[in-house]
């Protein structure tokens, strides 16, 4: 995922925020959201996308260079898919019983058996670093967001074969589709989304985020035809039909994941400094903050799971900073090994 690595960047001088509290948001009442769960997953390596199965009840965590698959219910780890060097994320192909890996570090994607877990086979990506991974059932074809050569690549799930690439003209951050053929990307270091067929390759634009800075997850309301895009201190959302943002509604700071329940009509925004703000959707251009839940500080990526309507977030314990060194001036609080563990949210 672009700026952050595998863990991510640290965002030191962030102060936690209180509990949510329940408020009427527009003509629906939205649920209060807490910490349901502790999954102590444990296990070596960073971290960076988690995605679920809502229907197979999985989780597939990426976990630097191989990928750990938890149960949802027990919370047990039922698989650990090796050799996936440099993992950022998965995309789950359940219609044809596969799954797809972006593995930053080797510039590949490994194909996997859903039933079995076991790898099937490997693709080279016609980019540098794949980071996110996503797939249209639409047209069966599995997309890289190829993170430092600016493209994505794009692969025919049915045969496992390249059959082209997309200049992205910018660097990808998280994808999302609109549910009419087309792709949308968030361009981190242009602070723009930009959008391409899933079918013909063909870029049909690419516009402004402003005020938004250094967009990161994305998420998408298809029925309304709005984009959720991540940014430091809010969430820029975005109408495709007149290229412009309609609302900035505030979260904290340094998100790194996001989502959208059109079952609830809620957002998720999961930020570093261990909190998750959740929106309420009052209407396609009005949002309304319901409130923050403490989490746990390095908690920037999510996953949510629609049926359940459980958002999932990923961290570990951390140690203090060392002292400062000529080679290191601005030391970093380190993950303590084995200390990974996945959090559960939900409504009370």
């Amino acid at each position: 995922m672009g700026r952050r690595g595998f863990v991510g960047r640290l965002c030191w001088a962030c102060v936690l925020a209180s509990s949510l509290v329940l408020i009427s948001a527009g003509t629906a009442s939205a649920q209060s959201y807490k910490v349901l769960r502790r999954i102590p997953v444990g296990g070596e390596g960073g971290w960076d996308y988690i995605r679920v199965d809502p229907d197979a009840h999985r989780l597939y965590v990426a976990r630097g260079d191989h990928m750990m698959i938890v149960d949802e219910v027990s919370g047990k780890v039922i698989s650990d898919l090796p050799n996936t060097k440099g993992i950022h994320g998965a995309a789950i192909v359940a219609d044809l019983n596969k799954g797809y890996t972006s593995n930053g570090g080797a510039g590949t994607v490994t194909v996997f058996d859903l039933k079995t877990l076991k790898p099937i086979g490997e693709i080279k990506t016609t980019g540098d670093n794949p980071d996110s991974i996503i797939y249209d059932p639409a047209t069966k074809r599995v997309f890289t967001m190829n993170g430092k050569s600016n493209n994505s690549t794009v692969i025919d799930a049915t045969t496992d074969k390249v059959v082209g690439t997309v200049n992205l003209g910018g660097r990808p951050e998280e994808p999302a589709l609109d549910g009419r053929g087309n792709m949308f990307v968030n361009l981190e270091d242009k602070s723009s989304i930009m959008e391409f067929d899933t079918k013909t390759l063909a870029v049909k634009g690419t516009w402004s985020l402003a005020p938004c800075d250094g967009p990161s997850a994305l998420s998408a309301d298809t029925k309304n035809h709005r984009f959720f895009a991540a940014c430091d201190k809010m969430i820029a959302v975005f109408n495709p039909d007149t290229g412009k943002v309609v609302a900035t509604p505030a979260i904290g700071g340094d998100p790194d994941g996001n989502g959208f329940d059109p079952g609830t009509g809620l957002i998720f925004a999961t930020c570093r400094e261990g909190l998750l703000t959740v929106i309420h959707q009052d209407s396609p251009d009005k949002y309304t903050i319901v409130g923050n839940v403490n989490t746990q500080f390095g908690a920037r990526t999510m996953a949510l799971d629609p049926k359940t309507h459980h958002v999932f977030t990923e961290t570990a314990d951390y140690k203090p900073a060392g002292a400062p060194t000529a080679d290191n001036p601005r030391p970093r609080p380190q993950p303590i090994p084995n200390s990974f563990v996945i959090l559960e949210l939900g409504p009370q």
